[in-house]
């Protein structure tokens, strides 16, 4: 597996700084032997099994916060799932906040990412030429896109102009037009916690973390909080061929969210998740450092349209949905020299940060080398049935 050091983690690393947020999150309790969803209160990790034996039937519950207010039985302090290190404790480990959503994701949300887009079709996956394509487009593109509302009339005046221009993409479609994209970014449980590995696949040799605000959304299309995440993606796959979008995008342990979900109240409102700003830091163990920062107040479609785009009646997700929202950022620092740009090494720690939502911290693997998902939809329900979970 690895023999980097044990990644070191405590409750006050990952939790955010508002004292009064509602945190849901799932945990493998050694004690419950199982996942179990759990509220985090006054640092005790509260088992919810007996509310709803799953995450997706938690947040479906229409008075949640009445459901809350008993909390459940305590699995133990929070330190005892972390005090191990890699998000793992004597008490168990952490997972991540969800379990039979679908995970999905929407994509070119920022014009900064938009104009990577651009660069990785041109560049057909060659990092080596990214560089010059980029300083050819930014300007350009940067100053038709910025500020533009996606589907109005000044979108499809610009989009003319650079039809015209020779610059169109279909990357610049569902970033200015009507449509966004929404693709399924990762299967059902197959996501990962804070402190877990996250996996790069093995031939990519152009890649990078994608730090990514995301909604918890239930079958009737409501957001009913947020939590981080980090959408690892693939350049030079996706560059090569958009229809290689599926091989960039679900790879073992390539979709990470956590630590908890942070339930939307009079305290937190969905309006704050426009005005966030999400923090992105890179450390390697060839001494390479990286630190920047996502603003959502850039955010081309708010939340509630991507959420709505996603859930409506021409499409249904039973068991509800998680949602990434996009980043602004595609890390550009050079790494292995002048103008080869980002990519991630074995043994990368990732953090994505933001202060009303906590902190998830990963390190990168290769994929193969990450540990097997073996823990799908069928053996949660016989581990919740052998355990008298369901009713």
């Amino acid at each position: 597996m690895t023999e980097n050091k044990t990644m070191a983690l405590a409750a006050k690393d990952i939790l955010p700084d508002a004292g009064d947020a509602t945190l849901l999150g799932r945990v493998w309790s050694k004690s419950a032997e199982g996942p179990c969803p759990v509220l985090l209160r006054d640092g005790e990790v509260l088992d919810l099994t007996h509310v709803a034996p799953t995450m997706a039937e938690l947040l479906e519950i229409e008075d949640l916060a009445g459901a809350l207010s008993a909390g459940g039985p305590s699995l133990g302090p929070l330190e005892g799932f972390l005090d191990q290190g890699d998000g793992k404790g004597s008490a168990g480990q952490l997972l991540a906040p969800c379990d039979l959503q679908a995970v999905k994701a929407a994509g070119v949300t920022f014009a900064g990412s938009m104009i990577e887009r651009v660069i990785e079709e041109r560049a057909k996956g060659d990092p080596a030429m990214a560089l010059s394509i980029r300083s050819e487009l930014a300007e350009i593109l940067g100053g038709n896109l910025r500020g533009l509302v996606p589907g109005s009339d000044k979108a499809a005046e610009v989009k003319a102009h650079l039809q015209k221009a020779g610059l169109w993409s279909q990357y610049l479609e569902v970033g200015i037009g009507p449509d966004a994209e929404i693709f399924t970014k990762a299967q059902p449980m197959s996501a990962v916690g804070c402190g877990a590995e996250i996996g790069i696949h093995p031939r990519s040799h152009w890649n990078n973390p994608e730090p990514e605000v995301v909604l918890a959304i239930n079958s009737r299309g409501q957001i009913r909080g947020a939590t981080l995440g980090n959408d690892v993606n693939l350049r030079d796959f996706e560059g090569r061929s958009a229809l290689l979008l599926g091989k960039a995008k679900d790879n073992n342990a390539a979709a990470a969210m956590g630590p908890f979900i942070r339930l939307l109240d009079d305290g937190f409102a969905l309006e704050e998740l426009s005005t966030l700003r999400v923090s992105l830091e890179i450390t390697g163990e060839d001494g390479f450092l990286l630190s920047d920062h996502s603003d959502m107040a850039q955010i081309s479609r708010q939340p509630a349209d991507l959420a709505a785009q996603l859930l409506n009646a021409t499409h249904q997700y039973p068991d509800g949905a998680m949602l990434y929202l996009g980043t602004m950022f595609a890390p550009t620092k050079d790494r292995d020299g002048e103008g080869m740009g980002f990519t991630h090494k074995t043994g990368d720690i990732v953090s994505v940060s933001s202060p009303a939502l906590g902190r998830l911290v990963n390190r990168v693997h290769p994929c193969d080398a990450v540990a097997p998902w073996s823990f799908g939809t069928s053996a949660l329900m016989r581990n919740l049935a052998e355990r008298g979970a369901l009713k």
